[in-house]
């Protein structure tokens, strides 16, 4: 399983402000049943698949496009292990553990 960092940015937009025009991008997660999500200030982390997390990335990529967003970059850092089994609360538990000490 890996983990992947998802930030899409729509340029060109009217205003500064984007959360509209993310929101085509965030409704293909909903949609998803192969990958789990958790939705950030500044980004957007997902869980599964290697091969699940590259198509969702890529949906929500195109899916970002419209009217007056005719330009989108997206940045996808992946994290995966073969040595272990990674999930977000895997990550978080061991932060956790190592800031007590």
């Amino acid at each position: 399983m890996a983990i992947a960092e998802i930030n899409i940015i729509p340029l060109g937009t009217k205003t500064p402000g984007v959360s509209r025009y993310l929101v085509p991008a965030l409704n293909v997660l909903k949609q998803e049943t192969k990958v789990r999500y958790e939705l950030g200030s500044m980004a957007t982390i997902v869980e599964g698949d290697l091969d699940d997390i590259l198509e969702v990335a890529k949906k929500m990529h195109q899916n970002t496009f419209g009217d007056e967003v005719k330009r989108v970059v997206t940045t996808i850092k992946i994290d995966d292990r073969t040595d272990k089994t990674l999930s977000t609360r895997g990550k978080m538990a061991s932060l956790m553990k190592e800031l007590k000490r």
